[in-house]
């Protein structure tokens, strides 16, 4: 896993906003955890037809992203970036000119510092300077990071108003060449290790779904999913680890980032990668909020952070269904219960046609409440559609309510079960 925890803000300027850039997550490749600073024309080309024929381009896949390390060490003698010929004999340009004969575009990386995070040219003064040459090798996406900032009494500004400097930029350029704007990507950060990394991410984006709309993305970080050489046919996690990270980023509606050696990546990888029924949340046209907690469960208190155990119960509304994510993050088999009417989304007093967005399985139907039964570390993703009316309760031996201690018949008085 990327040593990073991003929660990036995906910003777009009014211009972007009545033609659709950043509406929703993005979806690509990042070059920096498979191969980090040591990647060239020829292995992002290799990449690129490895997107194409194993169909994740058309399942969305459609940018790569070069983080990081793409330019020369320095500027000219104006101050321009230059490129690398050496790496990229073809030129930036013919480059990003072949990916998108592919289906696919070219996002670039700078940082609102005097260098990246990699020691390369940072755009902290070069703004303009650099978004011009960024727009002129072929990019339309922009990574943001935040490292060797400036002192203090030279910025005058925090982190907000660093980022703001080429937000503006973006916004004016836009408006003065009549193009799409770039979509701006921002990055905070901090250090993790894999399935603690997961958790750790999950918990902290359980205090911030409510930032994510159309426009707004948090970015929970790039995906690993398919690294080889751990012995493993998902990298450092098992199958059931992957398939809950996938999920959490997918239905959290983080940007969908791949970042693995596609080349070498396992088949079952690709398929969690290829999930279109989860894919089809993230991109729902319709639905722009992530999904949210209404449970912790592992009998801890709600809303209190928990960075190996976060919150477990999730729903959200969807163009499709009621979404349902069940995490088990116990390193046991768990049966997870829930109450349906705990989702907001959720009508009382209905049934509910069940979709395992993993089985891609019809499941029958749920009233009142169901128990889905984990492995450790496993995930539950579910899509729950009105089935009608419940019978009635008296004819199946149920009280009334659901939660029946909070119901009272016409003239007040309370049902007792």
């Amino acid at each position: 896993m990327k040593p990073l925890l991003c929660l990036n803000i995906l910003l777009s300027s009014v211009v972007a906003i009545s033609n659709g850039v950043g509406k929703l997550p993005k979806m690509g490749y990042n070059t920096f955890n498979a191969f980090g600073c040591n990647y060239n024309e020829e292995n992002v080309s290799a990449i690129a037809q490895s997107m194409t024929e194993e169909g994740l381009v058309e399942a969305g896949y459609n940018s790569i992203i070069f983080d990081d390390c793409f330019t020369m060490k320095e500027r000219s003698n104006i101050g321009e970036l230059q490129e690398d010929y050496e790496r990229f004999p073809s030129g930036m340009r013919n480059l990003t000119d072949r990916l998108k004969e592919l289906g696919i575009s070219a996002s670039a990386y700078s940082d609102a510092g005097y260098k990246t995070c990699g020691g390369y040219p940072g755009s902290y003064g070069h703004e303009e300077q650099d978004l011009r040459t960024f727009r002129k090798w072929g990019f339309d996406y922009l990574k943001y990071d935040n490292c060797y900032i400036p002192f203090d009494n030279i910025t005058q500004e925090n982190v907000y108003g660093r980022y703001a400097r080429m937000a503006n930029t973006i916004a004016a350029e836009a408006m003065e060449t009549k193009n799409a704007p770039f979509w701006f990507s921002l990055c905070e950060w901090g250090w993790q290790q894999p399935w603690s990394a997961l958790t750790a991410i999950i918990d902290n984006a359980s205090f911030h779904y409510w930032a994510t709309n159309f426009y707004g993305h948090n970015d929970m970080d790039i995906l690993e999913v398919g690294n080889t050489g751990q012995g493993d046919p998902v990298g450092n996690l098992t199958i059931d680890e992957a398939k809950s990270y996938f999920t959490a980023w997918a239905l959290l509606k983080s940007p969908l980032l791949i970042s693995t050696n596609l080349v070498n990546a396992s088949q079952e990888a690709r398929e969690i990668l290829k999930n279109h029924d989860l894919i089809k949340i993230n991109q729902d046209p319709n639905v722009g909020e992530s999904i949210s907690p209404f449970r912790w469960g592992n009998n801890q208190p709600d809303y209190v952070s928990n960075a190996t155990h976060p919150a477990q119960f999730w729903s959200g509304n969807s163009s499709y269904g009621v979404v349902f994510m069940l995490l088990n993050t116990l390193d046991t088999q768990q049966d997870m219960f829930v109450n349906l009417t705990e989702s907001w989304a959720i009508r009382a007093g209905r049934l509910y046609d069940v979709f395992d967005m993993w089985t891609h399985t019809r499941n029958g139907t749920v009233m009142r409440n169901m128990t889905v039964t984990l492995p450790p570390h496993g995930v539950a993703a579910l899509l729950l559609n009105d089935a009608g009316p419940e019978p009635e309760p008296s004819m199946l031996g149920l009280p009334y309510c659901g939660v029946y201690y909070q119901c009272t018949w016409p003239n007040g008085s309370y049902y007792s079960n």
